[in-house]
């Protein structure tokens, strides 16, 4: 069985995370360990909470999944889809793991639009052939908790959500895919994408 690892930096629904994956037959294991890291044959970045926490709570970490992009699959969710981009301007502007074209921005007050965007929403499939997406259905709704969004260019869009503004729900480059939403809360159409990458392990 490949060897995927969740990365453990302190803010994440970790076990959550890992139940999805087991789910869908995988046997994960949670860490922060460098080394363990590094030699994982695929590397889940989940997250919940703000940007600059996440960013310095990861530190040398980042730099180990950075690497290890080049060769393995990596998924970010939440969180961890945004630290993925070059910028966020979540309480001023930090720098993320550049490993994504694109800066991470709160959504705009509109009235009669709560911030955050929290429930079920659908997804436009922008890249239908991408294998993270295979078998799911146009207009499939998954869930969502977040008040930050990703603007990113349309080569990294994957699937693009409307909530005030359309905006790139998941995205990919390379080995590295991220989604907004939380596939591990999304029922049977979340553990679909799960199961997804853990074919691409």
């Amino acid at each position: 069985m490949k060897r995927i690892v969740i990365v453990d930096y302190g803010l994440g629904n970790l076990r959550s995370v890992s139940r999805g994956l087991e789910k869908c037959g995988a046997s994960p294991v949670i860490t922060s360990d460098i080394p363990e890291i590094t030699s994982a044959e695929g590397i889940v970045l989940p997250g919940v909470g703000a940007f600059r926490d996440g960013m310095e709570q990861l530190a040398a970490m980042g730099k180990a999944i950075t690497d290890a992009s080049r060769s393995v699959p990596v998924l970010g969710i939440c969180l961890g889809m945004q630290m993925l981009f070059d910028w966020s301007e979540e309480h001023g502007l930090h720098a993320g793991l550049g490993v994504i074209p694109g800066t991470v921005r709160r959504f705009p007050r509109v009235p009669g639009h709560k911030v955050p965007h929290m429930g079920w929403n659908s997804l436009h499939i922008s890249l239908p052939d991408h294998p993270l997406m295979e078998g799911i259905p146009e207009g499939s709704y998954v869930y969502f908790v977040h008040s930050y969004f990703a603007e990113s260019g349309s080569p990294y869009t994957l699937t693009e959500t409307d909530y005030i503004i359309p905006y790139a729900s998941s995205v990919t480059r390379g080995n590295v895919t991220g989604v907004q939403f939380h596939p591990e809360k999304s029922g049977s159409v979340g553990l679909s994408i799960l199961s997804n990458f853990i074919d691409l392990v």
